[in-house]
């Protein structure tokens, strides 16, 4: 039988980060979600800004929710290059 909470704890479909610099006044959120669309797709939804304030969003449409992952978890290794933990 296939096990979706092991699936789900070594790929992650959400995902919340935060970059804070005390010395350049900056203090950053981005966050990623991963969530099925009405097609039978995955849509990846990122939200990213000023911590205390509303961000921007964005939506990219993916085939599947295993491309959507990919995505997710590329994009995660770049922010966390840029200092967001």
């Amino acid at each position: 039988m296939f096990d979706t909470t092991a699936q789900l704890e070594v790929f992650p479909t959400d995902l919340q980060m935060r970059r804070i610099d005390v010395a350049r006044n900056m203090r950053r959120f981005y966050r990623m979600s991963v969530q099925p669309d009405l097609f039978g797709g995955a849509s990846l939804l990122r939200e990213w800004g000023r911590i205390g304030y509303r961000g921007q969003m964005m939506t990219e449409p993916y085939a599947d929710e295993g491309q959507a992952v990919t995505a997710l978890m590329k994009l995660a290794c770049v922010k966390k290059r840029r200092g967001y933990a």
